[in-house]
């Protein structure tokens, strides 16, 4: 039980009993409920905040990991396109003789305005827009590659018909090899007796010796002409391969004509810029005139591509 209260009156000058004033005790149990409540708010916010911090930290904690996982993925996938484009350039395309397909066309779509600026103002931002750009140069690429495939995809398909048209023999028959006399490269001129490019290989055979084709085609020229390559017949293979039939004494062929390989298209002569009986043979990729020796390889043992490699390279004078 709580003790009395007394208070002095100086006006009775007599001590008297406080009576307790239930308003004020009222007010003043509020007031103090009120600060617990209060600072037990703050508490608990301050609580929640503490946690929803370690949260948002460990939150931001398994985004910078999901990034870095993210970028040695795209990392492996970039390599990997780097690697079928290799294959693509170096392998497919040289089987089917087709030309690589070239660094900037590859790289094409890859540049452009930048997309990601609005990145740049948020934590790991740079590493985003870095994300991003490689996602984007990879689906560019990818595409390409993906172009790419389905072209040697055709190829394939028409591959025997590719095998068929590309020169593969020796344009007549040499089965002793005896009858190559000049080869390709810088060889004596017979008339002007300087070095000069030689675009083919010179076959020696007596005149009316038959001539076939080295590969299917289409009879591309038949021309007739008193210096240079004479009477003449250029095939047309397809594929980028064109093939050339100098110094004929007859042709037996017309231009727009289909030829298999083998066929027979004319005979040996001296026409034109010829110094006696000789066909002078030609194969020219994509514009360009090669050594026709490699075009043998069809009726050819090992051991005679050898031999037909060192006589095709002896350094002595043309025929034409």
């Amino acid at each position: 039980m709580s003790k009395a209260k007394f208070r002095f009156n100086k006006e009775t000058l007599e001590y008297e009993r406080v009576s307790p004033n239930y308003w004020a005790i009222t007010a003043r149990i509020l007031g103090g409920v009120s600060l617990i409540a209060v600072v037990s708010t703050l508490s608990i916010s301050i609580a929640m905040k503490g946690n929803n911090s370690e949260s948002l930290k460990a939150e931001l904690s398994d985004k910078e990991v999901q990034l870095k996982l993210l970028e040695q993925k795209s990392i492996s996938l970039e390599n990997r396109i780097t690697y079928l484009a290799r294959m693509d350039d170096d392998v497919y395309r040289e089987i089917f003789g087709a030309e690589p397909i070239a660094s900037d066309v590859r790289k094409a779509g890859t540049g452009g305005t930048d997309k990601y600026t609005v990145l740049d103002n948020i934590k790991n931002g740079a590493k985003f827009k870095k994300l991003h750009e490689r996602l984007d140069n990879l689906s560019s690429q990818s595409k390409i590659q993906e172009d790419s495939y389905s072209k040697l995809i055709k190829m394939a398909k028409n591959k025997s018909k590719m095998l068929a048209s590309i020169p593969a023999i020796q344009p007549i028959p040499n089965k002793n090899l005896r009858r190559i006399a000049s080869g390709f490269g810088y060889r004596v001129d017979p008339i002007y007796k300087t070095r000069k490019m030689h675009k083919g290989m010179d076959f020696t055979a007596p005149k009316g010796t038959k001539i076939y084709a080295t590969g299917d085609g289409i009879i591309k020229k038949v021309q007739h002409s008193r210096w240079g390559y004479g009477t003449h017949v250029v095939i047309s293979h397809g594929y980028g391969y064109t093939t050339l039939y100098g110094h004929m004494s007859r042709a037996n062929v017309k231009s727009g004509q289909k030829v298999t390989r083998g066929q027979l298209i004319g005979l040996v002569g001296s026409t034109g810029k010829s110094t006696g009986p000789h066909l002078h043979y030609e194969v020219h990729k994509n514009g360009t005139a090669v050594n026709p020796v490699g075009y043998f390889y069809n009726d050819l043992t090992g051991d005679q591509y050898e031999e037909i490699l060192k006589l095709a390279s002896n350094p002595n004078q043309s025929f034409d």
